[in-house]
């Protein structure tokens, strides 16, 4: 297969989504300028907004959501593949799903995945955060086959859950992905060696397109969106925080290479917890 160049959109959304919006679509389109046919934004490219109420009210559901409308026909005017890395997206049933778009070059929607583990914490510097109480969590992992780059779908918190990236790698994917608005804290401590290692445990990838700075509600994001190869080397990560660009290529094959090196996709063996005493009778045979 041959190599592609990708490009992340970092991003540092305000409370306004058509103020995001042109940000955004000025940014891909540099993407695309630079060659990239598979861009990826951030978490909650639409807007990022604590208040609960503000947030209703400019939400949308996803047949009328002006971000994806306009972004679908900005990826079929580029010809490119589109990853929206995840929306606010009212839902039918009046809740709220955080929802990742990859768009195809003609427009389309090739799948869309809704984040499945919500960020429900209470930090050391007194951030309190309770996704779960205006989100309503995914239930489903999505695999999208983007012109031949196979794409494990996942959101910001999900890369604490490795099993989610596991059921990838064993799926075949050149690509998995974790877009983002990590807290600074969480970021500075976690960050970096939270991407390497999903990209190292499944040999693979990994691409994490970030909110950075501080934002207009208040709170505060890492940035460094980032690129690793499937042997965990950062091949690409933008130094801060600023709204931007971040392109790279990447080969496909070194995803077997690296797989055929490391087998540990191929070397995983099911296996129970038993208590210590039946676990020494049983070794004994």
């Amino acid at each position: 297969m041959s190599a592609r160049r990708v490009a992340c959109v970092q991003l540092r959304s305000g409370r306004d989504p058509l103020a995001n919006l042109a940000v955004t679509e000025a940014l891909v389109r540099e993407a695309a300028a630079a060659g990239a046919t598979y861009v990826q934004t951030p978490e909650m490219t639409n807007l990022l907004e604590r208040s609960r109420d503000d947030l209703f009210a400019k939400i949308r559901p996803e047949a009328d959501d002006p971000t994806l409308s306009r972004l679908r026909a900005v990826a079929a005017e580029l010809g490119i593949h589109l990853h929206i890395g995840s929306l606010a997206i009212l839902r039918a049933d009046g809740k709220v799903a955080n929802r990742g778009f990859v768009i195809g070059p003609d427009g389309g929607i090739l799948g869309a995945y809704d984040k499945i583990h919500m960020f429900d914490v209470d930090l050391a510097n007194g951030e309190s955060w309770r996704e779960s109480a205006t989100y309503t969590p995914g239930t489903d992992a999505v695999m999208v086959d983007a012109g031949g780059l196979l794409v494990g779908l996942g959101v910001c918190y999900d890369v604490r859950f490795p099993h989610l990236f596991r059921a990838y790698g064993q799926a075949g994917a050149h690509l998995i992905t974790a877009p983002a608005a990590f807290t600074r804290q969480t970021g500075a401590a976690h960050w970096h060696v939270l991407q390497r290692a999903r990209a190292i445990e499944n040999g693979c990838y990994l691409m994490s397109a970030a909110q950075g700075g501080v934002h207009e509600d208040g709170r505060e994001t890492f940035g460094h969106s980032i690129v690793v190869d499937p042997w965990g080397v950062v091949v690409a990560e933008c130094d801060g925080d600023a709204p931007g660009i971040l392109v790279a290529d990447i080969d496909p094959d070194a995803v077997a290479t690296a797989r055929g090196r490391i087998p540990s996709l191929r070397n995983e063996r099911p296996f129970g917890l038993v208590p210590a005493e039946r676990a020494r009778l049983r070794s004994l045979g």
